[in-house]
């Protein structure tokens, strides 16, 4: 069997040739030249990235699985970036790197956009950790000369960029923008993003659809088509109306959010979700499977970490091999039949370091593309019509490994919220179903049903029913 050094050496150049047309993307299949795929958001016409988005309960090992991820892609001939956002040298640790190797390596929100070449993967791996201190500066600061007119008027005092401390919240934004700016860049075929545990990255992974929602409530598209009345309404009402400057930054910001959505919408972008099997894994796992399909991604695969190797003659580690397959069975029944593989990754006996010990970690991989995975739980749901025999339209919407128990379900105007454990999501009622009551909901075999009845105060008349 070949070790971790000749199979490195055995690694296909990178696809740096301009034209090249036919260059592996893990599937095998050649590529149109310059033809982007779908869903490649900023930077479309350029390189397709495969973006693989790694989360788990706490301690579980996010950022080992994430770094063998990267690796296993490199040791493909794939250009890879992995993206982290966590503080301490951990990444670093993992690596193979000297501390503080990734602090201002030039990541993707920087000047450089590269990282720092990643020992052992022939500069196919690439790694960069957010500084969301710097983000978060730069942006107040840029923000802050755009209200500068305003400010003036109100007589403050700007603040200086060495004064600005970063806020609660900052981290997420630091590290959507990173991604967005690794797809713009075009350069890389995969990118791997170690986020933070699950409860977390969700939250940071719903907030560019919140956000928007949030610009659309507060301020309508609509309401710029009355750019030439504002003068008159500013001086009938006697207050300040919203200026140019203001939807125009809101428009920016609508656009870079939508970039980002797209992104994590797309069909190139999946979810790992990484546990350590044990009887306390399982309730984080499928809760994190239920938050993930309400926001509507996609999970690849249920990664189980440090899974120690049957047969030990040891009775200590027997009995731990033994309550890990244990829980490994109860997931493959639970997960597999829904198309969500459940992955091995072997306990070294020791922590990992360096791309030797991560090619260990990565061996069982299978390459992108082969396999099995999750299909998108769908974003929007569907309608069936049932009106001729029920006079009801059903809204269904994929929930997997929701329990009845935990779902809330609020009505409110042409929106329906729904609350899975702690997680929330507000969705758009489609056209039909805005003339319609709803007047029960049912959850069967992971699916939400809603039934609506057409409102006859609201209904078109005539309209069958």
């Amino acid at each position: 069997m070949p070790g971790p050094e000749e199979e490195r050496r055995r690694v296909p150049e990178p696809r740096s040739a301009p034209g090249n047309a036919t260059a592996p993307d893990g599937t095998g299949e050649p590529r149109e030249r310059g033809a982007p795929e779908p869903g490649a958001g900023p930077g479309a016409g350029r390189r397709a990235t495969r973006t693989l988005l790694i989360t788990g309960a706490g301690g579980a090992g996010r950022t080992t699985v994430a770094a063998a991820s990267a690796v296993a892609a490199a040791m493909r001939g794939r250009r890879t970036l992995l993206l982290s956002g966590e503080r301490p040298a951990t990444l670093e640790a993992v690596l193979g790197m000297p501390a503080g190797a990734l602090n201002g390596a030039g990541g993707p929100g920087g000047s450089g956009g590269t990282g720092s070449a990643v020992p052992g993967t022939d500069g196919l791996l690439h790694a960069a950790r957010t500084d969301s201190a710097e983000h978060f500066r730069t942006a107040a600061v840029a923000l802050q000369e755009r209200g500068r007119k305003v400010l003036d008027l109100l007589g403050s005092d700007p603040l200086d960029e060495d004064e600005v401390t970063e806020l609660p919240g900052a981290a997420a934004f630091a590290l959507l923008s990173a991604v967005r700016a690794a797809h713009a860049a075009g350069s890389w075929d995969t990118l791997v993003v170690d986020l933070p545990h699950t409860p977390t990255a969700l939250r940071t992974l719903a907030l560019p659809a919140q956000l928007r929602r949030y610009l659309r409530r507060l301020l309508p598209a609509e309401r710029q088509a009355a750019r030439a009345l504002r003068p008159a309404l500013a001086q009938l009402a006697g207050v300040p109306m919203p200026t140019d400057a203001l939807y125009e930054t809101t428009a920016r910001w609508e656009g870079e959010l939508a970039d980002v959505q797209g992104l994590l919408e797309s069909p190139d972008t999946v979810v790992r979700l990484v546990a350590e099997p044990g009887p306390l894994a399982a309730e984080a796992v499928r809760l994190g499977r239920a938050g993930l399909g309400l926001y509507g991604l996609r999970l690849e695969a249920v990664v189980a970490n440090r899974v120690f190797p049957s047969g030990s003659r040891d009775p200590w580690t027997a009995s731990l091999s033994g309550q890990q397959q244990t829980v490994l069975k109860a997931w493959r029944e639970e997960y597999e039949p829904a198309g969500v593989p459940v992955r091995e990754v072997p306990h070294l006996g020791s922590e990992p370091r360096g791309a030797g010990d991560l090619l260990r970690l990565a061996a069982a991989e299978p390459a992108p593309g082969n396999g099995r995975t999750g299909a998108a739980p769908g974003t929007d749901g569907a309608v069936e019509d049932r009106l001729a025999r029920d006079g009801l339209l059903v809204w269904r919407l994929a929930l997997p490994s929701v329990r009845k128990e935990e779902l809330e379900l609020v009505r409110r105007g042409d929106e329906l919220m729904l609350g899975v454990g702690p997680y929330r999501r507000v969705f758009a009622l489609p056209s039909a179903l805005r003339r319609c009551r709803v007047v029960g909901a049912s959850l069967e075999r992971g699916e939400l049903r809603v039934r609506c009845e057409p409102d006859p105060a609201l209904w078109p008349e005539g309209t069958g029913r």
